[in-house]
């Protein structure tokens, strides 16, 4: 797919629901946000309070339930390089087609807010290499690094790091937070040959390009890490508002019992029931 001509838009999820119903929109490939999962599955905030056990778990069920490609959020890879190396081997068997490594102190933070750091060029390096060895120890996934280098360090510091992760390994390189659109053709132009990974928050600090100006600036994927969970936040609270007054959401609120039946699979379901109850 990296390797095919086109832009490849990335909406990303947070449960088996939402990577369904993206794959069901016809996208080709998803992210497993670290942010949506925090506030999805623990009601917290993206600050590593959530566990490698609980996004591996997580990750479980959400590649169990699409054929795309997921991309999974590793954050730092949950400790020093061997714990890397453990980080990618379970992302691996957990069905993720690629997984994120970050620069990161930990615990991190999320990407477009204030007080990160990231630890020395050296670390982050050898993160990387050690993601690259899991991956070459036999599993069958991508690694994308990431470096948070450009808030504390600058630009250019953020580009020599993700130079370094291309020569260790790194089938994708993701420069966090470029902050106008002249930072991300900088990006583009100097990792140019090498698929690179735009992430465009709303409300963040990287201008939301559009997809055809992003691949003009040499960018492969845009992911939209949160745009998804908070229209669903946002449609939730409207029909909460709604009930409280004293109402019901319309059907242009919702969609159909039946389509929501379809989505999770009843029809396949009792299809398979019917197969052995025949034969029963």
């Amino acid at each position: 797919m990296l390797a095919e001509p086109g832009f490849l838009p990335m909406p990303c999820c947070w449960d088996a629901l939402s990577a369904r119903l993206i794959e069901r929109a016809g996208f080709r490939l998803t992210f497993m946000s670290g942010f949506a999962v925090s506030a999805a599955r623990l009601g917290v905030p993206d600050t590593q309070l959530i566990s490698y056990a609980e996004m591996l778990d997580q990750g479980r069920n959400l590649c169990e339930a699409v054929d795309l490609p997921v991309i999974g959020d590793a954050d730092t890879g949950y400790g020093n390089a061997l714990n890397v190396k453990r980080t990618v081997h379970g992302y691996a068997r957990a069905g993720f087609a690629c997984a994120m490594i970050e620069d990161q102190v930990a615990p991190k933070r999320c990407g477009h807010t204030r007080g990160k750091e990231v630890v020395p060029r050296g670390e982050a390096v050898a993160r990387v290499r050690a993601a690259v060895d899991a991956r070459e120890e036999g599993e069958d996934l991508l690694i994308m690094a990431r470096t948070d280098a450009r808030m504390g360090h600058g630009i250019d510091e953020a580009i020599d790091r993700a130079l370094a992760f291309r020569d260790v390994g790194a089938d994708i390189l993701f420069v966090e937070a470029p902050t106008s659109r002249a930072e991300l053709e900088q990006v583009g132009r100097a990792l140019e040959g090498t698929p690179l990974m735009a992430n465009l928050v709303e409300g963040g600090d990287t201008p939301l390009l559009p997809a055809g100006e992003l691949e003009g600036l040499g960018f492969k994927i845009a992911a939209y890490p949160l745009t998804l969970i908070e229209v669903a936040a946002k449609a939730v609270q409207d029909a909460l508002d709604t009930m409280k007054a004293g109402g019901h959401p319309g059907d242009a609120q919702r969609i159909s019992f039946e389509t929501l039946r379809e989505i999770v699979g009843f029809p396949e379901y009792y299809e398979a029931e019917r197969r052995y109850t025949d034969e029963g």
